[in-house]
């Protein structure tokens, strides 16, 4: 399933934040057309994220038809309360993540039988060499053990939301956000390229 778009909801003009959102409810509601319309709006913000994450162009590809798909299947679990927007950086960040975990288990040497190991192409597994690899890094070892303090930092540290918005769409008091970034940062320092 291919979406595609030129970043419009209506005929050639980019929808605006609340165009987004009562598009978002229509298809959130059944309309089919508001969902198409809806894809079509948003896939270059979509791809945008994913590429703030993967930076490589294929990667990032992956990664947005993925996001969208989950939108077309998940859009029940946006429950309205906040911009559509924000819960589509959401949607956006975790399949970036997703495509990121699933590229480097595929970049993972292989043992042969004679002991020898088989290195990865970089022309196919192109996410080893990214610029954004150490934070991904980060983001998965700090999330094994503290899982609660990685979205909050991702939505703050790589896409700038505010902390009124995030403590909104995570569903947590303000304060628990601002602890829970402050946390995460310091466990994120040692982890980040250099400073090991």
């Amino acid at each position: 399933m291919t979406y595609s778009g030129d970043g419009s909801g209506h005929g050639g003009a980019a929808a605006t934040p609340d165009e987004i959102d009562e598009l978002a409810r229509r298809a959130r509601d059944g309309d089919r057309e508001a969902m198409e319309q809806l894809l079509g709006a948003v896939r270059p913000r979509v791809l945008n994220i994913c590429r703030g994450v993967l930076p490589y162009s294929g990667d990032a590809e992956d990664a947005c038809q993925e996001a969208m798909l989950n939108v077309a299947t998940r859009i029940a679990s946006w429950g309205g309360r906040g911009r559509f927007s924000t819960w589509l950086h959401i949607v956006a960040v975790n399949s970036a993540r997703t495509t990121y975990r699933r590229l480097k288990n595929l970049a993972t040497p292989t043992d042969f039988e004679d002991g020898s190991h088989d290195r990865p192409d970089p022309r196919t597994t192109s996410v080893i060499a990214g610029t954004r690899l150490d934070l991904l890094e980060a983001m998965d070892t700090i999330e094994k053990d503290h899982p609660q303090y990685v979205e909050p930092l991702l939505l703050r540290d790589v896409y700038g939301l505010p902390y009124e918005e995030i403590a909104a769409l995570v569903d947590a008091p303000l304060g628990t956000i601002k602890a829970q970034i402050h946390h995460g940062r310091k466990l994120a320092r040692p982890l980040l390229r250099g400073e090991q």
